[in-house]
This record gives structure tokens, C-alpha cells and sequence, in this order.
């Protein structure tokens, strides 16, 4: 479906970024969430890159924009579990700055692209 290699898809280095940023972030969790809320953050973290490479893959653009979906799907995981780490004083607000601000702006890109898609249907 892609016209583009999902690599030179500025969405998708969005999201790598935004996984490294969270890399960081589960660094700082304590023990006992290295098998709970750790373990969670990083799956909806990968999730979204994985799920954009994998709709612009797809032969069409219904698949496509169901990928996409997923992806805006695992950004409201992540940034759920976010909160609930930052709501029990595993990281502060500041801590979370630049992995809110990417979350917001991949959101606004698979959202543009969703609403780009559905008009060549």
C-alpha cells in the first residue's frame, strides 16, 4: 500500500523516538513493576511503530488505516500507563514532558493520515 518506505515516514520516527523516550522512562520504575507496568509500557510503546510499518506494508488501504487504528489505540494505552506511574509518584510531570508532547503530535499525524486515507476511498 505504501508509496513510501514506512522508514522515511516522519509518523513512524516520531514513534521510534517516542520509544526510546519510554525505554528511559521504565528505567526508572521501581523493582516491582518490572514485570507489571514495565512489561506493558514497552509492548503499547512498540506497538506503534510496529503497527504503522505494518499498515503501510498492507496492500490496501482499508488495511492500512485498520493498522493505523491500532496504533492510535496502543498511544492511548501508553499514555494511560504513563499517568498511572506518574499518579503513584513513579515519575514526575517533568519526567514526562517530551514523551507527552510526541505522544500528542504522532496522534495528530495518524489521525491526519486516517482522514487522508478515507478521502481516497
Amino acid at each position: 500500500m505504501g508509496l513510501i518506505d514506512y522508514k522515511e515516514l516522519i509518523v513512524w520516527q516520531k514513534s521510534m523516538d517516542l520509544v526510546s523516550e519510554v525505554y528511559k522512562l521504565v528505567k526508572k520504575l521501581p523493582k516491582e513493576e518490572t514485570y507489571v507496568l514495565s512489561d506493558q509500557i514497552r509492548r503499547s510503546a512498540i506497538s506503534i511503530p510496529s503497527n504503522i510499518a505494518e499498515g503501510n506494508a498492507r496492500q490496501s488501504t482499508k488495511e492500512y488505516s485498520y493498522f493505523l487504528s491500532i496504533a492510535r489505540g496502543s498511544i492511548a494505552e501508553l499514555e494511560t500507563q504513563l499517568l498511572l506511574g506518574e499518579r503513584n509518584g513513579y515519575w514526575e510531570s517533568k519526567d514526562l514532558e517530551i514523551t507527552f508532547d510526541l505522544i500528542t503530535e504522532i496522534r495528530k499525524m495518524l489521525t491526519k493520515i486516517k482522514h487522508n486515507l478515507a478521502n481516497k476511498e
